[in-house]
């Protein structure tokens, strides 16, 4: 994996490895290039505003927050934030994270699907926000210089991925009526997502 994209890093260490291990290891290519490319969004729009952020918790929560979707750990009761939130709370109990660090790690995962969150209330949940919204609907793409995207789709590049991950909430949606992927996908979300400027990178 890339540590860098553009000036912009990724952490190192224990806690940031093991992320990286996991979600290369369940998620699909696609997925996974996600993951990390929601991460670098994220991560490039707080530095372009001089925010400060908790750069590990960030990525932790980032390279896990749509494991959910994947078979070994989707929930078929939990919307699948909220089972990703529990899947986080389990994998930084491993890495011997305090409670509240759990907590906030299960937080970011479960916000990143409900209404946006000012950076000045939990900078880190609005980064996810920030992220995933730019790489999978397109949202916000015109806050980035498009020098930075080109470079980060050439490092992790998306492989079909906004058609795969329509599927997906699809899928979430018709087992689990209620959740925030059902109200994504009555919408024209699918629309936005499957015409994401991106995929014209």
């Amino acid at each position: 994996m890339l540590s860098e994209v553009v000036g912009v890093r990724a952490p190192g260490g224990r806690a940031a490895d093991a992320a990286r291990l996991v979600c290369e290891e369940y998620a699909d290519t696609a997925l996974y290039h996600h993951s990390v490319r929601s991460y670098f969004f994220g991560a490039a729009w707080a530095e372009a505003r001089g925010l400060d952020f908790d750069r590990e918790l960030f990525f932790v929560s980032a390279l896990l927050h749509d494991l959910a979707l994947v078979p070994p750990f989707d929930s078929h009761r939990l919307p699948f934030e909220e089972a990703g939130g529990h899947l986080a709370r389990v994998f930084t109990a491993g890495l011997g994270w305090p409670v509240q660090r759990r907590d906030r790690a299960a937080e970011l995962i479960v916000l990143h699907m409900r209404d946006d969150v000012a950076p000045e209330v939990d900078v880190e949940s609005r980064l996810l926000q920030v992220g995933t919204s730019a790489d999978v609907s397109g949202a916000g793409l015109e806050d980035f210089d498009p020098k930075f995207r080109e470079a980060l789709v050439a490092a992790y590049p998306r492989l079909g991925f906004a058609k795969s991950f329509v599927r997906l909430l699809r899928d979430q949606a018709e087992r689990k009526p209620g959740c925030s992927a059902a109200k994504l996908t009555a919408g024209d979300w699918p629309e936005r997502t499957e015409s994401n400027p991106l995929d014209k990178v």
